[in-house]
This record gives structure tokens, sequence and C-alpha cells, in this order.
């Protein structure tokens, strides 16, 4: 999107700003210069991790405890209420799709849990307490 999309969008604004004249008093030019340079950053910040990133087979992932990929079950012992998550990296990590970063405090608190093992997670609301329901590999 940054390459195909948005550097094109922007090459386009600083051509027609900088047909308006006068480039030291242009601020449409300098805000285009200044989108340039931040989508610039993004696409090398992209490539970077891209580079560095792994593929990681979880479809044959052990399922007597909780590690990277796993797809864990957990219920809040307060409340019953059910949740799925997979465990993934800080830059899969998508709450609105159930994956969470085995960075994030609940991800911590869950890695190298057994089913039936309870844990305690500080969260923006407080404390909470999560029992492990269920683990599978997909």
């Amino acid at each position: 999107m940054y390459k195909t999309v948005l550097m094109p969008e922007n090459i386009r604004d600083i051509e027609v700003a900088r047909a308006h004249g006068d480039l030291s008093e242009n601020a449409e030019y300098t805000a285009a210069k200044e989108r340039q340079s931040y989508i610039q950053g993004k696409i090398q910040e992209i490539g970077n991790n891209l580079a560095l990133s792994d593929v990681i087979d979880t479809t044959g992932i052990a399922t007597d405890k909780i590690v990277f990929g796993a797809r864990v079950n957990i219920e809040d012992i307060d409340t019953g209420e059910e949740g799925n998550y997979q465990l993934v990296g800080p830059l899969e990590s998508d709450i609105s799709e159930n994956k969470i970063s085995v960075t994030s405090p609940l991800g911590k608190a869950l890695i190298g849990k057994k089913i039936g093992d309870a844990i305690i997670v500080q969260t923006p609301g407080g404390l909470r307490n999560f029992e492990i329901v269920d683990i599978s590999a997909k």
C-alpha cells in the first residue's frame, strides 16, 4: 500500500504543490515533502521487519503446554466468559482476529501453562483470573 498507493499519490501532491510557485513559502509543498519522508520511513521499516521475519508452521506444535503459535481457550474465572486466542509475534497481533502477542501481559502469563492451570493477569481494568480450558495447534 505504501509503495503502490501512498507514494504515487504523494509524488502527485508534490508536483501540484511545485506548480504553485515559490517553494520557500509553499506550505503544501512542505507538507507533501514531510509526508514523503514519513512514507519512505514506513517502507523501510516494513522492509526491515519482513527481512527479519521467519515463517513458523504451527500445525505440528505440541498441545500439552502453551507455546508460540498455539491457540488457547481461556475462561474468566470471575465472569465465566470464554475467549479463544492465538499467540503470535508482536507485529502480527490483532485483537479483532483474536491474535495476541506473546509479549503482551496475557501472552506472557499464558506461555508454558497447561490445561487446567489458573493465571492472574494485570489488565487496565485490574487483576483478572483465568483458567486454561483448551490448547490446540489450529
